[in-house]
């Protein structure tokens, strides 16, 4: 589709009556209602909360979605001021099943590959009609309060267009790797509260109209999960519009990491990238401003102390360990106040066993650095593939183009009744 072209991009949108049924012989095996908790929304100020948009897409995450989703609807934010959108991309049928017994809005994407985050929360932004918009991953699962706060912070601050969130200290994957990244993630949010630069779409809430000023995710060059909300964020701040972190309004991520993961990501979906976007950036430095920098100096001590370790074992001469260990001791130092928080949370054991971790994540943010470097001096600013750019020149919006929904105007905002959009053919 968007590397070749000549694909029908189809898309069904379903809209679901709260407590009602989904009809249409299509959605028959559905036959689910969509319930809502009645609850009350606790502020500190008297006048009204902002009704919530909150979008899911979701690709892979069949474990995980339904625990997310059921976390949503048990949250003490009015039920009456949340809107649940759902965006099933391209992933199983299942997926809609599960969402259907909560969602208020599902948009089911087909085809062969995924279209990827940015244009499946783009096209629930189209249908969501709260004034805020909290986005969400398909494996964060919500605080009985993260909603209630997110609506709490933007009434107490209207001069904020943006607010993100943070992981808790609880990941529900014990293995070590999916602790120490868990953990760190929390950690970091934890340090960086205040004002930052970037967007994280993990646990993120955006005003609607910041958001659509903005002029939505960058579906064009993002094609896969990547830096799409860190993107955004630039453009956000570019326009002069404040993101602040709250550490305090806290989600916990479901994900399972291993080593393989933890590589690739860093890699292929955040350090590499990352450099490419920060060099591209015209406005404050993104890099210097972003919740986790890259930590160049602590990559480069520790590719410093492999390369010692490699040269003693090579010539066989011990003396040279001290220089790689002497590499290292800035690098452990630095990171005193993580491993102090790891003794806290997880003991002694744990926090030594993540020394390692914390090197080879070290060494991985050096590689990135450098085919980051290389990447952007040999190729410039990251552009689509040339078929997505080539649709980009005649002047369309959102890809696939999707054409304009008949009767929609007149569709009831929650009718019994399923409304079927489907793309143009893409020749």
């Amino acid at each position: 589709m968007r590397a070749h072209g000549a694909r029908r991009a189809a898309g069904d949108i379903l809209l679901m009556l709260r407590d009602g049924t989904i009809t249409g012989a299509a959605l028959e095996a559905l036959c689910l209602t969509s319930g809502r908790r009645e609850s009350h929304l606790h502020l500190r100020s008297s006048a009204a909360p902002p009704a919530l948009s909150v979008i899911i897409p979701v690709h892979r995450n069949e474990q995980t979605l339904e625990s997310v989703l059921a976390a949503v609807r048990g949250s003490d934010m009015s039920a009456a001021r949340t809107e649940l959108i759902v965006v099933n991309d391209v992933g199983a049928p299942e997926l809609t099943t599960v969402a259907a017994r909560y969602a208020d809005v599902i948009v089911r994407l087909e085809g062969s590959t995924s279209y990827g985050p940015a244009y499946a929360r783009n096209r629930g932004f189209e249908l969501a009609t709260g004034e805020l918009v909290v986005f969400l991953d398909a494996d964060v699962r919500v605080h009985r309060d993260t909603l209630r706060r997110f609506a709490r912070v933007f009434l107490e601050h209207p001069e904020v267009s943006a607010f993100v969130g943070s992981y808790d200290h609880e990941p529900t994957e014990r293995n070590v790797v999916s602790q120490y990244r868990n953990l760190l993630r929390h950690f970091i949010h934890q340090c960086h509260a205040g004002d930052i630069a970037t967007f994280w779409a993990g646990c993120g809430a955006i005003r609607a109209d910041a958001f659509r000023q903005a002029g939505m995710f960058d579906e064009w060059r993002f094609l896969s999960r990547q830096l799409e909300d860190a993107e955004l964020g630039r453009r956000l701040h570019s326009l002069g519009h404040r993101i602040v972190l709250c550490p305090d309004i806290q989600a916990t991520h479901l994900k399972r990491w291993t080593l393989r993961s933890m590589i690739v990501t860093e890699l292929h979906d955040r350090g590499v990238p990352w450099i490419r976007l920060a060099g591209a950036s015209h406005g404050p430095g993104l890099l210097a401003n972003a919740p986790r920098p890259l930590g160049s100096i602590r990559a480069s001590l520790a590719w410093s102390a492999l390369i010692f370790t490699l040269a003693s074992i090579i010539f066989r001469t011990s003396g040279v360990l001290a220089f790689a260990a002497l590499s290292l001791i800035p690098s452990l130092l630095a990171n005193v106040p993580l491993y102090m928080f790891f003794v806290r949370t997880r003991g002694v054991l744990f926090a030594l066993a993540t020394v390692p971790l914390d090197i080879l994540y070290d060494l991985v943010i050096g590689v990135a650095v450098v085919l980051g470097v290389v990447l952007r001096e040999a190729l410039g600013d990251p552009q689509p593939d040339p078929t997505t750019e080539a649709f980009a020149e005649v002047g369309l919006k959102t890809w696939p183009p999707i054409r304009a929904r008949v009767g929609a105007a007149d569709q009831p905002r929650y009718a019994k009744a399923a409304l079927s959009v489907t793309a143009s053919p893409v020749a």
